[in-house]
């Protein structure tokens, strides 16, 4: 004799399908979340931090080589306000920012300000892209040595470009991750 198979019935449901506007409002509440959770990180990692101790006084002490193999002593600068950008030819937004810090420098040195580049590349790099664009104010070679010296000034993620403003007595005034707008230059240019 043969049993009959016990009959199976559907699972019960253990809840309505979820209403499909609560549905959206949900995934909107999560993408939000997410969106400003990356926004937050983004806004940390563009940020200037905490300098090193001491990183104002060892930045005078620095020596670069320049395109042409001479030596570029940041602390013949000291005594005048000074600007240094950090840069790379590979580097859009710094190649972009050049020909404006140019035209400040031309504008501003009568003024008594300085600007000096230093570069984060390679020499010969730097060579050919500054035979195609000269720069009127001093560019140093500055490779790890400048990444470096960017960290100890509060770029932590070494990003570029970077730009430091100092005063005449030699204290950072001021430092801006990404690329320097014309509105920069012209409030950094009150500053003494």
């Amino acid at each position: 004799m043969t049993t009959p198979a016990p009959e199976i019935s559907p699972p019960a449901a253990s809840a309505a399908p979820a209403d499909p506007a609560r549905r959206r409002w949900l995934y909107a509440g999560v993408a939000g979340a997410a969106a400003v959770g990356g926004a937050g990180v983004a806004w940390w990692k563009f940020q200037p931090h905490a300098m090193d101790s001491g990183a104002e006084k060892a930045l005078w002490a620095l020596e670069f080589e320049t395109p042409d193999g001479a030596t570029l002593a940041l602390q013949r600068f000291l005594g005048k306000p000074l600007l240094i950008n950090f840069w790379a030819t590979w580097c859009a937004p710094c190649v972009e920012e050049l020909p404006m810090l140019n035209a400040f420098y031309r504008e501003q040195a009568p003024k008594g300000w300085q600007v000096v580049a230093l570069a984060i590349d390679q020499p010969s790099s730097v060579r050919k892209f500054l035979a195609r664009l000269p720069l009127e104010f001093p560019v140093g070679l500055a490779g790890m040595q400048g990444t470096d010296l960017g960290r100890s000034l509060g770029n932590l993620t070494g990003g570029l470009p970077f730009t430091v403003v100092l005063g005449g007595e030699g204290r950072v005034l001021h430092r801006k991750m990404g690329q320097v707008t014309a509105q920069d230059l012209q409030q950094w240019s009150a500053l003494r």
